[in-house]
């Protein structure tokens, strides 16, 4: 098997370098991190792999990758093309944010770069490794790291979906919207119903069919056919004597409420003219 060192202890080395270690795919060979404690947590997690501190003298190995905070994926990249051969090998990162631009130095090195973003949350790193297949990776960078690594992806039961390099920031912006900015939305709806004299618990009870009936029709059916409301029929009237009241009560969510009309009305325009 091609071997694989993997730089940086965090869940998410943790969790690739077992399942690629278990599929078969690579031989995990080093594993790097900034403390030895660290280091053999991550070792010992992903079931293979030398415990190796950050700094220390590195094996040649045929792929590299980098699960390192976003701001230490250029310096790991620099130290790496410093300490070890990368001619002909695969380096690539797990930054959702960032693409594979950033790994200039091996690229200069003679490495072939990628990055691999699997869109999951790996708070519990066992659930995500019982449970990994299926799960959405984006993808970008040179075709042959893609070609190495595309079905290692698959041997573990990753989807891989290609992206934009130039549009990386927005992809990774798009699971914020999916998910962060979408708590905040509902927040806004949960203290808006408590404004109202709602107890927390009922308006949560409230919400959860509104919220969740409207997220299965936008995935089921698309964004623009599942909008509902005083927008979608036009009623604008309405629309203004809401945005004034939120605007009276909580100047901030009033400002959110605000900001969500325009888009609104051009998802309006979309369902009218039969667009998703």
């Amino acid at each position: 098997m091609p071997s694989l060192t993997v730089v940086g202890g965090g869940h998410v080395g943790r969790v690739l370098g077992r399942l690629l270690q278990a599929a078969g795919v690579f031989a995990v060979q080093d594993v790097v991190a900034r403390s030895a404690d660290r280091a053999a947590q991550a070792a010992a997690f992903i079931g293979a792999g030398t415990p190796t501190l950050a700094g220390s003298a590195l094996r040649d190995a045929d792929v590299f990758m980098l699960t390192v905070t976003d701001d230490q994926i250029v310096p790991a990249c620099e130290a790496l093309a410093a300490a070890v051969p990368l001619q002909g090998t695969v380096v690539f990162h797990c930054s959702g944010a960032l693409a594979s631009d950033r790994l200039a130095a091996a690229r200069a090195a003679g490495a072939y770069v990628a990055s691999v973003h699997p869109i999951r949350s790996f708070a519990d790193m066992d659930a995500v490794a019982a449970g990994f297949a299926g799960t959405f990776c984006g993808v970008e960078g040179d075709q042959q790291a893609l070609d190495v690594l595309l079905p290692a992806l698959a041997a573990i039961g990753a989807r891989a979906v290609r992206i934009d390099p130039a549009a990386k920031t927005v992809y990774h912006a798009a699971a914020v919207f999916a998910s962060n900015y979408l708590v905040t939305v509902i927040d806004a709806a949960l203290r808006a119903y408590q404004a109202a004299g709602i107890p927390e618990a009922v308006a949560r009870e409230l919400a959860r069919p509104l919220a969740l009936e409207s997220m299965e029709n936008a995935f089921r059916l698309g964004a623009a056919p599942a909008l509902t409301g005083p927008v979608a029929r036009g009623d604008m009237a309405t629309v203004q004597r809401q945005q004034d009241a939120v605007m009276a009560w909580d100047a901030a969510t009033g400002q959110l409420y605000r900001s969500l009309v325009p888009p609104t009305i051009e998802l309006a325009a979309r369902k009218r003219a039969g667009q998703p």
